[in-house]
């Protein structure tokens, strides 16, 4: 299967593959371009798109206005293509890309609970043709989440959440690229939070037993401490969903749906959206690591994992100190995070992690007895250094890349975005003095 037919995640997974080699060899820059000076007062994702022809890049420039640039992924020079639309201090409003089976660039983003923001190519790919253009027109007012990713027969599907934080639902939809036209993947939301809460799920994942898997957190307000039972269920197709037992649910999922729940962690159980991640042991059994509080109110490590169609818990760490959070819009560190979770050799798995009590570090456990190792595995070669070396001498300025969304198709050799900008602020405005506006550069990884 071509790189491109995956879903987002699995994109993004090989392209870190590629860029860690895998301890293969040694990985290099072997080429260093430019793209143009992007916002860093604040973080806000770009989207970086490659295939064997053309590369696309998504970003926010100085003057905060969504640009697309392309060029042949043999040339230096970029053509540019302004959109009319600005982003202000919210981090939430990323731009998301995708290219259908005839050509042409999809573009979305710059939304939190606003109307559809949504670009489609004239002619494909030519940038310079990038229109608004609609979707279905339902429920499409309050949107935030935009993600485009591929079912199994490589059609395009764009998900999406209407309504807001704790009051929301979630949409598929499914592209014809003949017809250039979008319908409902199902009439109904995937998730609904009944006016009471709201999913945050994970993109579907692709996993090596063919089925789609999904995990996902409920929360009922605004506030990030509302976080509650983080679930977990699986698709062959993207339509007809199951539990880990193999329980059959229509649609909608509510809270209700008790036997998806993998832990019925509470409201203010230290539990957040985003910060459940998913791999796969050796028998193609899930796991599940998150942070939770435990009896004693301590913030731990846990991950659980699926076998004969139950799920079982097992906390990996014994801190002894609490890590409380709360508040609303997109977080600065909140005392607790996960970082890269990977298997680094068969059912080894390892967690990076950043503690406000314990610093930053790395833990890792076998999968199939759920132990910590006492001797780790070394990981395999990080990224060349200079992808890591900070520019600005900003106090506050962090690197931030962008992985692949495609391939250029060339075994051995990835591509990967640069900038740097400031951390979260509650995507509320900061006060002068602010940085300058940071270089956005696009890498070319090799191994040697």
């Amino acid at each position: 299967m071509k790189t491109q037919s995956y879903p987002r995640i699995m994109r993004i997974l090989l392209c870190l593959v590629l860029s860690v080699g895998l301890g293969r060899g040694e990985m290099v820059v072997s080429e260093n371009l430019v793209i143009s000076k992007v916002v860093s007062e604040f973080p806000v994702g770009f989207c970086l798109l490659t295939t064997p022809e053309r590369q696309y890049v998504a970003y926010y420039d100085a003057d905060r206005n969504m640009v697309v640039a392309s060029r042949k992924l043999d040339a230096t020079a970029w053509v540019y293509q302004v959109l009319p639309t600005k982003i202000v201090w919210d981090s939430h409003n990323y731009v998301t890309m995708a290219i259908d089976s005839v050509g042409h660039l999809h573009v979305s983003g710059n939304m939190h609970v606003v109307p559809l923001i949504y670009f489609r190519t004239e002619n494909p790919g030519d940038i310079t043709t990038l229109k608004p253009a609609k979707m279905t027109g339902k429920l499409e007012s309050k949107v935030t989440y935009p993600r485009f990713f591929r079912d199994k027969e490589n059609r395009l599907i764009f998900s999406y959440r209407d309504g807001g934080s704790g009051d929301g639902s979630n949409y598929y939809n499914r592209y014809d690229a003949d017809k250039q036209t979008w319908t409902r993947l199902f009439d109904t939301p995937l998730f609904d939070g009944e006016k009471k809460q709201n999913a945050y799920p994970s993109e579907p994942f692709l996993g090596p037993d063919g089925m789609f898997h999904v995990h996902w957190v409920w929360r009922d307000t605004p506030d990030c401490a509302t976080n509650h039972h983080l679930s977990y269920m699986r698709s062959p197709d993207l339509i007809h969903w199951e539990s880990i037992s193999g329980e059959k649910f229509k649609l909608p999922i509510r809270l209700e749906n008790k036997a998806l729940y993998v832990d019925p962690i509470p409201a203010g159980g230290g539990i957040i959206n985003g910060g459940h991640k998913l791999v796969f042991d050796s028998d193609k059994n899930p796991l599940l690591v998150y942070h939770k509080s435990d009896a004693k109110d301590n913030m731990q490590i846990y991950a659980a994992k699926a076998e004969k169609g139950k799920w079982t818990t097992h906390a990996l760490t014994k801190w002894e100190h609490p890590v409380k959070f709360s508040g609303g819009g997109s977080m600065p560190f909140k005392g607790i995070g996960l970082g890269e979770v990977s298997v680094v050799m068969p059912d080894v798995v390892s967690v990076d992690y950043r503690h406000k009590d314990y610093g930053s570090g790395t833990l890792q456990f076998n999968a199939k007895t759920m132990k910590l190792l006492d001797v780790p595995v070394p990981k395999a070669n990080r990224l060349p250094k200079e992808i890591n070396k900070l520019e600005s001498d900003f106090e506050g300025m962090n690197v931030r890349r962008a992985n692949d969304e495609g391939s250029c198709g060339i075994e051995g050799v990835t591509y990967l975005l640069k900038w740097e900008a400031l951390g979260a602020n509650n995507d509320k405005p900061r006060q002068p003095p602010l940085p300058e506006s940071s270089q956005l550069r696009i890498y070319k990884i090799t191994e040697k």
